[in-house]
């Protein structure tokens, strides 16, 4: 929460170069575009895969459209992207700044008056929280799209049955709160992982220790932040 804090400050202290967020966002979100968009495409299909014959055995084929389109919007979407981001783009932040705590040049920002926590931190923080729901939107379209192939193809399901019952199913509610886990995920990926690098003293093995631990305790953070949310706009 402090280095949280001190980004907030860094923010409202007119100190972030735009440039600086840009080239964070591309390292961050769009270089992670490709195998978030997978992940989506097959975690999509799978489930077609599995429900398909089912629904039709039923006589509920005409529910698979919306029934996919719900899981990918509310639960798949958010929380594999989630995963991936943090595994490729997660790990390279913590890498990078566990890097630059061994090697002194945080030492070295300090005695330019410089806060590094706002220095390091609020670039890779501001761009994951903005892209990462950006990168799930259309991690959305295409699962929902690789359900209608998967479903076409293995129970001959129209496509124009299986968008109806999307649309029908889908609700305005559930993409914002899809965003808005989006936005906490991509704000805990880079905290986290950009604190588990700063907090690193050593050399290269303790460099590689802290990778580690930011993956496992960013995971371990959007999971509960997961549950959390859900808990409250779906229960409560």
């Amino acid at each position: 929460m402090i280095n949280l804090w001190e980004c907030i400050k860094y923010i409202f202290g007119g100190n972030l170069k735009f440039k600086t967020v840009l080239t964070q966002a591309a390292a961050i979100s769009y270089d992670s575009l490709p195998i978030s968009l997978v992940i989506s495409f097959i975690s999509s299909a799978v489930i077609a895969i599995q429900v398909s014959k089912e629904f039709l055995m039923t006589g509920a084929e005409s529910y698979i459209g919306g029934s996919i389109a719900v899981v990918m919007i509310r639960e798949i979407a958010p929380g594999f992207v989630a995963l991936a981001i943090g595994a490729r783009a997660g790990t390279a932040i913590s890498a990078e700044i566990a890097n630059m705590q061994v090697t002194s040049q945080v030492d070295a920002i300090k005695t330019l008056k410089i806060n590094p926590v706002g220095y390091y931190f609020t670039p890779r923080l501001l761009a994951s929280a903005i892209t990462v729901p950006m990168v799930v939107l259309i991690a959305e379209f295409i699962g929902i799209i690789s359900g209608m192939f998967v479903s076409m193809g293995t129970i001959d399901l129209h496509p124009a049955r299986y968008m109806t019952s999307a649309w029908a199913w889908i609700e305005t509610k559930d993409i914002y709160i899809s965003l808005l886990k989006a936005c906490i995920f991509g704000t805990l990926i880079a905290l986290v992982c950009a604190t588990k690098g700063y907090e690193t003293r050593g050399g290269a093995k303790e460099v590689g220790y802290s990778t580690t631990q930011a993956a496992i305790l960013s995971t371990i953070y959007m999971l509960v932040a997961d549950f959390l949310i859900n808990l409250l706009f779906y229960i409560a």
